[in-house]
């Protein structure tokens, strides 16, 4: 068991390096790390002591980011993958695994501490604690923002509690079996009497384990499975996508099922993420995918949303499990009543107290060591099918032991960079050699789409169009649809900032209007003593325009485009100031989501603002806030967007763009493995959804308190196919 210690400013612990051979697979070696401060160490076995030489070492600081890429297999091995990289060079990256997803949590967060910590300027190009370099982790130093921003613990997402005033959308119609059940309310169901043909429905239970390990005994699906799953008689990962995204298949039993009923199977994306507290989110909706027909003898039924939330309680001793399903079983209706399908979905979601039982009687076998020796057992009897591959491996080991000789000598050259492989950038993508290797049997779940995912499917990657569908990658385009196919060209006129219609009756589909402020919670004046937050009373900045357009490439700095709305206004050499947000989606094409908000009175007159506006990328990603919430949607979306206050330059890549009377926010919506699986799956949902934002500028010390809100907007029902063309 590898131990990881965590202190208030150390963090230290075994985690792989994961490398690419010259065969072009990843390896992992394993290497104890130290993180103090803002120095991280590597050394290839326990140091004795603090003077200890490592092996490789460097410097974190404000340019460098980090990013959660997910559970991968590695030669073997199923390890939880994080990315350390530079912001200003990308190709100076350092990828490593934990054993565990809390494990690379716990880095990632000391990670994202240390490189929002304020480090003495460096007097060379490389701040080196040793005298071997690691040039992949070439970290310099920004240059200081004009203000100094103190980092507080807070820097982190507020995990799973709720930024927003909104009403539960869940009603409780019962208890059984020591489960609380819901049912999801609708606006036309303010009495709680009606029932949707398939819906929602959700089980609430208390299991006596902690996230961690029911994480792992959700997921997998191997022999473990039959101990406390009465639904599922066999499961099979269909594709991996990525770290966070598979594609399972899923056949039941139908021994529970009402008599004459034939047999189900489901087709499922899965998704997962772990949140800052340690509460597992597990999201899957069925589609459809030509690796996977319909089998003979079954029935493909439809979940339209469904999933998992484990938030630890009692300490992390015990978790609150949320199990939730909206199923289309697919039966005659005349042959059966939607009391009998409603029943179906409840039997099912009964599976919260068989796990609930299996805790209980594993106290002392934690099931997630079990799904370990499970998950061993499983490679064995894979490396009856994999001769074939035996030379290969003695290969890639013999290219592991050169690295090791490397290591020993450490000349200039021998470097991480020259491990590394570019095609590794961002990306998990499994190389088609080592399809054999990833072992996913042994991990599952289930899941439904809207119908509009059921009618496209997608080839899958191969290596001879890599570069070609590089750009679909970027959203899973691999077996599904995330998107609508490209409309028409639009050829009526528009002007950058009035591309999207305004609806302030919040009536007409894929229009925008201004949010309501008080919905949206915020620090208050006191936050840093009781952590408290008050409802915002008012914005600073009013929203004026919405574009919503699709082209070829990524559309920067739309603040300067002539005959826009941000230059009408220079023009008239007014003191209307801009802030521009501009969500850039990758898609079949790029999708531009642009929310423009203007102030009349001078930057000047708010501190904080002035800062935020002159100072330097560094310190506006430390301070750019984004609060979202879906006002109207499915739950599966609603449980995957969140309504939690997140950093958005600590999530994912945001650029900027200063303009004479503008700054321009240009976020990159692709750039983290979590936010892709997220942007693919609201994509889905797309045309069903109200989606309100509140953007805001963190408040950190108490001359910064309360918080203010830049403003709001509210998207309603946007349309793909109601995208204009960008303008040349």
């Amino acid at each position: 068991m590898d131990a990881t210690g965590e202190t208030s400013n150390k963090m230290e612990g075994w985690l792989y390096c994961i490398l690419v051979n010259h065969f072009g697979r990843k390896i992992s070696r394993k290497r104890y790390f130290i993180l103090q401060d803002n120095h991280l160490k590597c050394h290839k076995t326990t140091p004795l002591s603090n003077t200890e030489e490592p092996v490789r070492s460097a410097k974190i600081d404000s340019c460098v980011k980090v990013t959660d890429n997910g559970r991968e297999n590695i030669h073997r091995k199923v390890l939880f993958i994080f990315t350390i990289y530079n912001t200003s060079n990308q190709n100076e990256q350092l990828k490593l695994g934990a054993k565990s997803s809390e494990e690379a949590a716990k880095w990632i967060r000391s990670v994202k501490d240390a490189a929002m910590k304020e480090c003495p300027r460096p007097t060379g190009d490389l701040v080196a604690v040793s005298k071997k370099r690691w040039p992949t982790l070439r970290l310099h130093v920004f240059k200081r923002s004009k203000s100094n921003w103190p980092v507080s613990s807070s820097i982190h997402t507020e995990a799973m509690t709720s930024d927003v005033i909104a009403p539960s959308p869940w009603k409780i119609f019962g208890c059984q079996n020591g489960l609380r059940l819901f049912k999801e309310a609708k606006d036309s169901d303010s009495g709680g009497k009606n029932w949707d043909d398939h819906p929602a429905i959700m089980a609430v239970g208390v299991v006596d384990g902690n996230s961690e390990a029911i994480f792992r005994t959700l997921m997998s699906l191997g022999s473990s499975r039959t101990e406390w799953d009465f639904c599922l008689y066999r499961g099979t990962v269909v594709e991996h996508l990525d770290g966070h995204t598979d594609i399972v298949h899923k056949e039941l039993y139908n021994e529970w099922l009402p008599w004459g009923m034939k047999r189900r199977d489901l087709l499922v994306r899965r998704y997962w993420r772990r949140e800052e507290d340690g509460t597992y989110v597990i999201l899957y909706h069925s589609v459809r995918h030509k690796k996977c027909p319909q089998l003979k003898g079954y029935v493909r039924a439809c979940i339209k949303s469904g999933g998992f939330v484990v938030t630890p309680v009692n300490n992390g001793q015990k978790s609150l499990v949320k199990h939730m399903l909206a199923v289309d079983w697919k039966f005659w209706k005349l042959h059966m009543s939607l009391s009998s399908a409603r029943c179906i979905t409840i039997r099912m979601l009964e599976r919260v107290a068989a796990l609930r039982e299996l805790f209980r009687a594993k106290e002392g076998d934690s099931p997630s060591e079990y799904s370990h020796r499970e998950f061993a057992r499983n490679i064995e009897l894979l490396q009856d099918t994999e001769a074939a591959l035996k030379s290969e491996d003695e290969k890639a080991e013999k290219d592991v032991a050169t690295i090791d000789e490397l290591e020993k000598v450490s000349p200039p050259r021998a470097s991480l960079m020259s491990m590394n492989d570019n095609s590794d950038e961002f990306f998990d993508v499994p190389d088609a050699s080592e399809a054999p290797y990833q072992l996913e049997s042994d991990w599952s779940l289930e899941v439904s789409p809207e119908p509009s995912s059921w009618h496209t499917s997608q080839p899958r990657l191969s290596a001879a169009n890599f570069v070609k569908k590089l750009h679909d990658l970027a959203v899973q385009k691999k077996g599904y649809t995330d998107l609508q196919e490209a409309p028409k060209d639009d050829l009526t006129s528009w002007s950058y900032g009035s591309s999207l219609q305004e609806d302030s009756n919040c009536n007409l589909p894929c229009s925008w209007s201004a949010g309501d402020p008080s919905a949206f919670l915020i620090r208050g004046e006191n936050y840093l003593k009781d952590h408290r937050k008050i409802k915002a009373k008012g914005t600073l900045m009013q929203m004026v325009g919405a574009d919503w357009i699709r082209s070829n490439e990524r559309e920067n700095d739309l603040g300067s485009r002539p005959g826009g709305l941000v230059q009408r206004y220079a023009e008239r050499d007014g003191p209307e100031f801009f802030f521009i947000v501009n969500f850039q989606v990758p898609g079949s094409a790029m999708y531009t989501l642009a929310l423009y908000f203007m102030m009349k009175t001078p930057i000047e007159d708010n501190p904080l603002l002035h800062s935020f506006v002159n100072g330097d990328d560094a310190f506006r990603n430390s301070r750019f806030k984004l609060i979202p919430y879906i006002s109207k949607g499915s739950w599966i979306v609603k449980q995957s967007v969140g309504k939690s206050a997140c950093l958005l330059g600590q999530a994912l890549e945001v650029n900027y763009s200063r303009g004479k009377n503008y700054l321009e926010a240009q976020v990159d919506a692709g750039s983290s493995t979590v936010a892709r699986g997220v942007v693919s799956l609201v994509l889905g949902y797309l045309n069903n959804l109200v989606l309100e934002m509140a953007f805001l500028i963190q408040g950190n010390t108490e001359e910064e308190l309360p918080e203010f809100l830049l403003g709001t907007c509210r998207l309603n029902h946007l349309d793909a196919s109601k995208t204009a063309k960008a303008n040349p």
